[in-house]
Formats: structure tokens, C-alpha cells, sequence
């Protein structure tokens, strides 16, 4: 049974996680490469990247008996389809707040 997939805002709940993402933007890292910078266990790192595997943020390619890491911008979208909607929604407010102030200023 596979378990649920976090949602975007889960995955990067984690301060592990984000470290381990701030890591893999630099360069493609293994498993084992990565859990030399944290001080827990290779497999609670395996599962972090699991879990960020899942939720679109890494992909995970063999090569001979080391699995290595990268960045994917899937799990990157959703979080920046969400940050556009309120950039949107805000950018609308300073617009209608602007429009009143200078209607206001123009004693209209």
C-alpha cells in the first residue's frame, strides 16, 4: 500500500527537507552523499527524499548501485501557481487602494 502524498506545502514544512533541496540545486547528490550532512540516519534521509520524490521535487536515477538525486521543477509549480494567485489578488487590491486615494486626493 503506497502511502498518501503531501501536498507541496508539507514537503517543504520539513527543515531537513528544504536543506536537502537547498543541497540538490547545487549539484546531484546520492543518498548517501546527502546523509553525511545531517545528523540522522541513512535510511530517515531515504525517507525525506522519498517523500519529495513523491510530491514531484526529486527524481531518482540509478547508475551501477548508487542512487542519485535531483531537483524537479514539478513540485516547484504548485507552489508557484499558489504564490501567483495571491500576487494577483494583492497586486488587485494596491490598484482599487491607489484608484481611491488618488480620487480622494483629486477631492472627488
Amino acid at each position: 500500500m503506497r502511502a498518501q502524498a503531501l501536498d507541496a506545502f508539507q514537503v517543504i514544512a520539513d527543515p531537513s527537507r528544504r536543506q536537502m533541496m537547498q543541497l540538490l540545486s547545487k549539484n546531484s547528490m546520492t543518498i548517501n552523499a546527502l546523509a553525511e550532512n545531517f545528523d540522522m540516519s541513512r535510511p530517515a534521509v531515504s525517507k525525506h527524499i522519498k517523500i519529495m520524490y513523491n510530491a514531484g521535487f526529486v527524481s531518482i536515477t540509478d547508475i551501477g548501485r548508487e542512487r542519485y538525486c535531483n531537483l524537479k521543477q514539478d513540485g516547484f509549480n504548485e507552489l508557484q501557481e499558489f504564490i501567483d494567485y495571491f500576487d494577483k489578488f494583492w497586486a488587485g487590491k494596491l490598484k482599487k487602494l491607489e484608484t481611491l486615494l488618488n480620487n480622494k486626493a483629486k477631492g472627488k
